[in-house]
């Protein structure tokens, strides 16, 4: 932490403010980037934890892990003067960054509004894929979606990986319960795919884990 310019804290969402705690007891005074997917409540508090001995700039992460063809974003907000030294890291890599509007809590809201459509649809991708597979139409199912629009429900291949990460999907989607109802509407749709994750537990980063499986996990009795 002497040593160091800036921190970057890229950890699971339940993680965050243990790694900020670690950051404050040391001796830092450089920036601290939180990429970690958070409300902007928590982006908040990390940020007054770490202040005043350090600049805390508020990021978050969309996109696949970045390498060959596939890119990333990282999205910053806060002080302008701390993401001209972030930004340069990054210059021709696989990783963009990108300038948020507005103060620190802005990039973590930008995250939970994206995530809460991203990761409820894939959830929702389940249950519907696991239905159709009760009833002997999962073929079907995959067929009819193949017309719409959008691929998630068409590609029931993803769903081992869904289930692989829904160790750290449901605290990332508690957060956005949270962030909905700090802007006062409905939490329901982001608190409903975290009772359903909980189902794929016991699944975590099994990535290779047969389709049939993921899906007959999410029986009640599988709890």
């Amino acid at each position: 932490m002497e040593r160091s310019e800036i921190v970057l804290s890229i950890c699971p969402p339940q993680a965050a403010e243990d790694v900020a705690a670690a950051v404050a007891d040391s001796v830092f005074s450089g920036v601290y980037v939180d990429a970690n997917a958070i409300n902007p409540q928590r982006m908040q508090h990390i940020a007054e934890e770490i202040r005043p001995g350090a600049t805390v700039l508020d990021g978050a992460i969309f996109g696949p892990p970045p390498g060959g063809r596939r890119v990333a974003r990282l999205y910053l907000a806060g002080d302008a003067a701390a993401m001209d030294l972030v930004e340069p890291l990054f210059k021709d890599t696989a990783l963009h960054v990108r300038r948020a509007n507005g103060h620190v809590g802005s990039a973590s809201a930008l995250k939970m509004a994206f995530a809460s459509y991203q990761k409820a649809a894939r959830t929702l991708a389940g249950v519907a894929h696991a239905l159709a597979a009760a009833h002997g139409v999962g073929d079907e199912l995959t067929a009819a979606a193949e017309a719409m629009a959008s691929n998630i429900l068409s590609d029931p291949g993803y769903l081992p990986s869904v289930a692989a990460r829904a160790w750290r999907w449901a605290p990332e989607m508690q957060d956005i319960a949270d962030t909905l109802r700090a802007a006062d509407l409905p939490a329901d749709m982001a608190e409903a795919p975290v009772a359903v994750m909980s189902h794929w537990e016991g699944d975590k980063d099994q990535y290779d884990l047969p389709l049939a499986d993921v899906l007959a996990h999410l029986r009640s009795q599988s709890v």
